[in-house]
């Protein structure tokens, strides 16, 4: 291969990738209780590239079956957001490698991160293989495109995170019904995003931006609450007696 011909896969590949690590090491620093073992973490973003390419035929499978564009991207959002859940549930929940509730946000998110910087590198690749005149522009239009659908991906895992997170020093059945619920939660706001942006025109695509990035800071907060699970957990075991006191009350 050319060297003129590999500059495109070159600048697609780092357009697509590096957001994602940005927004991972963003993620990594706000959780100041410990650090997360390094191979942990590299193997959930790996998997989650890897994913990606479960998906695709399920994702066919879907537009097949579905002559209705509207239920084709519900089917997506399912599949995504399982397929995402799964690899985090394989490499940490299943094998235990928790240590804090927090934990359950920061290793979903990282799954996501990686779902989605091959995702949005594989929507590059195309993209400056068939424009390879105006590589910066593609790149551009391209990123601009998947600015909205990368901070989706993090929204709709951290919210199974912290679903799990917030119930995890309950009973097996409270996880399970949490779980569901964060599923729910991640499937419709992933569906919700897909239809608003292709039903929209470039006014209503704004405001549709305008929701995710407030999202975004709801799901700080969200983040902060399940780092205080934590920390309150620690609070009741070191005063049993004022925590039965405040359930009382």
């Amino acid at each position: 291969m050319q060297l003129n011909n590999s500059i495109p896969i070159i600048y697609g590949i780092i357009a697509g990738m590096l957001p994602s690590f940005l927004w991972l090491w963003f993620w990594l620093k706000e959780d100041n209780l410990h650090d997360e073992p390094r191979k942990t973490l590299a193997a959930c973003f790996l998997l989650g590239m890897g994913v990606v390419f479960i998906a695709i035929p399920f994702e066919w499978l879907n537009q097949n079956i579905f002559p209705n564009a509207n239920y084709q991207y519900i089917g997506v959002a399912v599949i995504e957001e399982f397929v995402k859940f799964g690899a985090a549930f394989v490499l940490v929940f299943w094998s235990r490698k928790m240590f804090e509730p927090v934990d359950a946000m920061i290793y979903m998110v990282t799954v996501a991160l990686g779902f989605a910087a091959m995702e949005n590198t594989l929507f590059l690749l195309g993209i400056v293989n068939s424009n390879t005149n105006n590589i910066l522009a593609a790149i551009i239009t391209g990123n601009l495109r998947f600015i909205g659908s990368t901070l989706l991906h993090i929204i709709a895992s951290g919210s199974v995170g912290f679903m799990i997170a917030a119930t995890y020093y309950h009973g097996k059945f409270i996880k399970f019904l949490s779980l569901v619920v964060g599923l729910a939660v991640a499937v419709s706001l992933h569906a919700a995003f897909d239809l608003a942006i292709i039903n929209s025109n470039p006014t209503d695509t704004l405001k549709v931006y305008t929701w995710v990035w407030a999202g975004v800071i709801v799901l700080f907060i969200l983040f902060q609450e399940a780092k205080g699970v934590e920390l309150r957990h620690n609070d009741t075991k070191k005063n049993p007696a004022a925590a039965n006191k405040q359930i009382k009350a």
